[in-house]
């Protein structure tokens, strides 16, 4: 079995250096309040009034706290979207955010990466998965290469999608009801929100892709 994932320095890094880094943004704003709120233009003055207002060492406590709390959130949301790809000449299990995804090795005819996406493909052309992630184009294809799985330089069937349009004729209601609160999603950077519709989308035959928030879908054979 080959597995793929981010390096043992990124998966636990983050932990420390994005609190780290947000505790040294936030102090060096405190440092910057007094100056900021000469500058009439700048936008939240209020905010930075009032912190300039604070004494020490309270608003350097209260900033390191604050920021630190920050970059822990912004751990989780990186950790977040982290995907492990374990590849056997039996199956093909997708890994992220506490989600399983598995598939046998009959399942799978290919697979391939669409920008930052790793796409699997079954026998009659439908998308089993198309889940994001930062993970090396060129590993992803060692692995599935070297299990013997067939290797994709591209979308097979990237012609055949359209635009989505809003009551889309040839999709069922509930599809474009699906597709409706996706958009609604992507509008307000909900991704995780987005792909889980997303997977509901292909549960009902409909592969769906993005470019610039616009949504694309084909009807699976």
């Amino acid at each position: 079995m080959t597995t793929v994932q981010e390096s043992a320095a990124v998966r636990y890094g983050i932990w420390v250096a994005c609190p780290v880094a947000g505790a040294a943004a936030a102090w060096g704003l405190t440092l910057a309040a007094g100056w900021i709120t000469t500058l009439k233009w700048f936008p939240f003055q209020g905010i930075f009034e009032t912190v300039s207002e604070i004494p020490q060492p309270w608003v350097t406590l209260g900033a390191l706290v604050v920021g630190a709390v920050a970059g822990f959130v912004l751990a989780l949301v990186w950790a977040s979207e982290m995907m492990s790809v374990e590849v056997s000449t039996g199956r093909v299990t997708l890994r992220k955010d506490d989600k399983t995804f598995d598939f046998g090795r009959d399942q799978v005819e290919s697979a391939f990466a669409d920008g930052k996406q790793l796409v699997l493909l079954s026998p009659s052309g439908a998308e089993l998965a198309r889940e994001a992630s930062d993970l090396s184009r060129a590993r992803l294809e060692q692995a599935f290469v070297e299990q013997g799985y067939r290797w994709r330089h591209s979308d097979p069937f990237a012609t055949e999608f359209r635009m989505w349009v809003e009551h889309a004729p040839d999709l069922p209601s509930d599809v474009n009801a699906l597709f409706t609160a996706r958009r609604k999603a992507i509008s307000k950077y909900e991704n995780e929100e987005a792909a889980e519709l997303a997977r509901e989308i292909r549960k009902r035959g409909v592969a769906v892709r993005d470019e610039k928030k616009r949504q694309y879908y084909r009807c699976e054979r």
